[in-house]
């Protein structure tokens, strides 16, 4: 069902010719979080993952694939050191640090803030390493052409929802796991935030659906795992051993 290659630079040349001369690419990289769930004192982001931190391999993939990438990290304040641990593995691109808030929704909207001009807004998890190339350009050209595109994978697992002292199968068929990076053109995803914060707001779509914006929903990677237990760690050193031994 899915087919995305590993990051190569092949697969990087086979698709520069996308959106040449298009509009220009922000990545807001949401890496405020505390990791409490990880059972550390370190947040996650800061983690190592074959002695890199988290966070390194989410900047290198919009990095790698888009070299004059307008990056913006938003963090916890206080976290500039750490950051800063992640920022010299990229000598010579440029970064924008933004102070994270209270919730994700304050989070990206102060990151947003540091996107000045028409252009395509990638925002991507900071605990999500493992994103492909092949994941990013398909949100690039769905949102290119539909204004938004969110990745989403289908659930694996039976589903019940708690209602009350009991609870009631549902059709899991009916469902679907959210991701990102959540793509957008920035004059959807800029207006959306203009709105007051809603404690419903769990991530971009639904900000940008509460706008009355139609959600696009494009094909996530299982791959594509957010760290936010001991074993998800765990997991990412083996796929990306995986993926070093590719072909």
């Amino acid at each position: 069902m899915f087919s995305e290659k590993p990051f190569t630079f092949a697969l990087v040349t086979q698709f520069q010719h996308i959106s040449q001369g298009s509009r220009p690419r922000y990545a807001i990289i949401v890496a405020g979080g505390k990791g409490l769930r990880m059972g550390g004192s370190l947040p996650k982001q800061f983690l190592l993952l074959d002695r890199k931190p988290v966070l390194y391999y989410s900047v290198r993939a919009f990095t790698t694939l888009y070299p004059d990438i307008h990056i913006i990290l938003v963090h916890a304040p206080g976290d500039e050191p750490l950051i800063g641990e992640v920022t010299r593995y990229f000598p010579g691109q440029p970064f924008k640090l933004v102070a994270g808030g209270a919730a994700r929704f304050e989070s990206v909207k102060n990151g947003l803030g540091a996107v000045g001009e028409d252009s395509l807004v990638f925002i991507h998890d900071g605990v999500r390493p493992l994103v492909t190339a092949d994941l990013i350009l398909r949100c690039e050209r769905v949102a290119l052409e539909k204004g938004n595109a969110i990745p989403a994978t289908e659930l694996k697992e039976t589903i019940r929802s708690i209602r009350g002292q009991t609870s009631v199968s549902e059709d899991r068929t009916r469902f679907r796991a959210m991701q990102t990076p959540q793509t957008f053109l920035s004059e959807v995803i800029l207006k959306a935030f203009d709105q007051p914060y809603d404690p419903a707001f769990t991530d971009e779509a639904s900000v940008v659906e509460k706008a009355g914006v139609p959600v696009q929903l494009v094909e996530g990677d299982y791959r594509n795992l957010k760290i936010t237990r001991p074993e998800d760690l765990a997991l990412a050193e083996i796929l990306l051993d995986g993926a070093k031994g590719a072909p």
